[in-house]
Formats: C-alpha cells, structure tokens, sequence
C-alpha cells in the first residue's frame, strides 16, 4: 500500500520537474562575452567616444563588468573605472521619474487615469484639459517635445524651475491625448511636479527615500556632492566650462538639477541593481520596491508601444538590437547611456558613455546595437 502511494506521487514529481526546467531561461555563453572588448575598442580609436563602462548581468549574476578608455580626455585625461559616475540623461526619466510614479500609484496615492489638471489647475488649458498621467507616463499628452531653455534663461535667470512648469503649462496641445507618440521632456518634467504635490516631497528626494536608499544604490542621486567630482565621468565643455557633476540637460539646469526628464547620476553598478529589482517583480534581496502589476505597467506597451516609463518597440526601441525577446524593454539618455532588460532571459545589457565629451560630437549608435546583439546571439540554445 505504502509503495502503491509512492508510484502514485512520481508522475506528479515528474510534471513538477518539467514545469521547472521549462521555466529555467538558457544561459548567456560568458566566453562569448569577452568579444565585446574589442567593438569597444574600436570605437573609442575611431572617436565616437571618450570611454565606456558596459555591464551585463543575468539574474544575480553578473556576467560582464569592465571600462575602457577615459573619463575625461579634456582639459586634462583620467581613466575610466568600472565605478564611474554618469548623467544618465533621460535613462532618469523611468529610473527615477516614472518609477516614483508607480510607487505612488501602488500606495493609492494616484490613478494613472487622474487628470492632470487635478493637481496642476494651470495645465488644463489650450486643449490640454483631458491629459492624463498616462498620457504624460507614455509620451502622447500632446505636449511639445522642449522647448527654448535658453532664451527661458536669458528671461529669468538660472534655475528658475517655476517659470519651466509655467512654460510648459501654457503651451497649446498639438493633438488630442493618447492620438500621437510624441517624444516629450516636457512631460516628464510634469510628471515630477506631479511626484512633488502628491507626496509633498521634490522627485529627488522621493526617488532617494523610496528606491535608491532601500536599494543600497550608494552612488546614485541628483546634484552629486562636491566630493564625487573625480569620479563622475565628463561631459560637454560649455562656454569654456567643463561639465562634470553637473547635469547636461539645459532644462534640467534650469531646474537646478533636480528635474524629471534628466538630472540622475549613477554608475553602472547602481543601475544593476535598479535592473535587478525591476526584472524580479519589483523586490531585490527581500527589498520590496514595487508591486509585480506595477513592474507590469513599468516595462509593457500602455499606450503607442510605450509602457508608462520604458520603451518597448517604439521608433526608439532599435537599442535592443535584433535578437532581444519581443517583450525586452529599454532607454537611452543623450549623454551616452542606455539599458536593455529582457525579462524572458533575466538579462539586462548596460552601456555607459560620455559621448557628449567634450564637443558634443560622439556617436553611440553603432556600440548600442553591436553589443545588444552580441548579448542576445550568445543565448544558449
């Protein structure tokens, strides 16, 4: 009787067995991997950057950490560290801006289908009465993509982050909510004022609180302290003054750094973790950052193919190469930086570059898409 009921479990174990090979993603082939060192090389001999740090992980793995070349070739030269710092540009816009959102959302502090105008009264004006957070969170709001930060500038003075979000408030909507994918920074600047009249903290500060401190991400914030200076990687000579610790972005200048659409500084180790968390349902190491239906929302199309943060297979999804699994999503940021998680395979592909050093003149495109199909092809099968 005793065997009988011991047959009677096998083919149950069995199933179980299955199911759970079946789940297990293939491996990344980590001596196919080291190829990445000389398309990195490559680029930097052929000027399109100054230096890099690329970083690719597979769950709590990572498989491939190194820098190359430089991080600062002007006025003087320092070389680049697997622990440099960069202005992540717009990669702050889900890092920081839209996962605040979201944690807002989990705690029911905000619907995604609020009104814009329910907390900025000024906004709902010239057509702009029906955008939604989510319309804002996917780039189809109507908004313009920017605008003049100069001549705002030259108006008021430098920062002057109230009249950025009267600016923007008074602009007239280019097409109606949710009709047209419009890149916008101007949107997420929105958002983060948005952060700042829900929780009655500034996005860098709800961002600090919220994600970076719980996740140990020790290198990463808005406006970097003095004392980071010779770690964080250079960006454009500006009038004579090298940029390094302080954000590239005009507009997030004009909001003394602390803004949605720019203004995050991190390293790749950082980043690591953030994609770790992310590609695990929101928790990392027993951290709970978000809900999984908010990590849902965070990384799969909502709106035009864009989720409400990542880009999942917009105009500007090429990053992702072509052998990453449909449903992996991405971002860039203009100063060089970008991030491809496939949560399939648990993979995430980071590359980091100060290409805006030091005229404004490298080319990334090339390094984004050579190293993601190289990650993506060394699956094994």
């Amino acid at each position: 009787m005793k065997f009988t009921r011991w047959l009677a479990v096998i083919p149950v174990f069995w199933f179980g067995a299955a199911v759970w090979a079946q789940s297990v993603p293939p491996k990344v082939n980590k001596d196919k991997l080291n190829e990445i060192d000389a398309v990195v090389k490559e680029e930097i001999e052929k000027g399109n950057f100054p230096g890099a740090v690329v970083c690719v992980g597979q769950g709590d793995e990572v498989l491939y950490h190194k820098a190359f070349g430089n991080e600062v070739i002007e006025p003087y030269r320092e070389p680049m560290s697997k622990d440099t710092i960069f202005d992540m540009a717009s990669v702050s816009k889900p890092m920081g801006t839209a996962t605040s959102i979201m944690i807002l959302w989990d705690r029911k502090k905000i619907n995604l289908d609020d009104k814009v105008g329910r907390y900025l009264p000024e906004f709902a004006v010239k057509g702009k009465e029906d955008v939604r957070i989510k319309h804002l969170l996917t780039h189809t709001s109507g908004l313009p993509a920017y605008t003049n930060a100069a001549e705002l500038k030259k108006q008021f003075g430098q920062p002057c982050p109230d009249k950025v979000i009267e600016k923007i408030c008074s602009f007239e909507a280019l097409d109606k909510p949710g009709e047209t994918f419009r890149y916008s920074c101007l949107g997420y600047i929105t958002l983060a004022k948005i952060v700042e009249l829900a929780s009655g903290k500034a996005v860098d500060r709800f961002a600090r609180e919220n994600i970076f401190q719980p996740l140990q991400m020790e290198h990463t914030t808005y406006n970097p302290p003095q004392a980071w200076e010779k770690d964080i990687a250079a960006t454009q000579i500006f009038e004579e003054k090298l940029l390094r610790g302080f954000v590239h972005d005009p507009l997030a200048q004009l909001n003394a750094g602390i803004s949605g659409n720019a203004g995050l500084f991190t390293n790749a180790h950082d980043l690591s973790i953030y994609c770790r968390m992310i590609l695990n349902g929101g928790s990392y190491h027993q951290v709970k950052i978000l809900s999984p239906e908010a990590v849902k929302l965070l990384t799969t199309p909502q709106l035009e193919n864009r989720a409400y943060g990542f880009d999942v297979s917009s105009s500007y999804s090429w990053i992702k190469g072509e052998h990453a699994a449909e449903k992996s999503f991405c971002h860039s940021g203009y100063t060089g930086t970008s991030v491809v998680c496939d949560p399939a395979n648990k993979i995430y592909v980071i590359i980091l570059t100060n290409r805006a050093h030091p005229h404004d003149k490298g080319d990334v495109k090339p390094i984004r898409k050579k190293i993601a199909n190289m990650v993506f092809k060394a699956l094994e099968k």
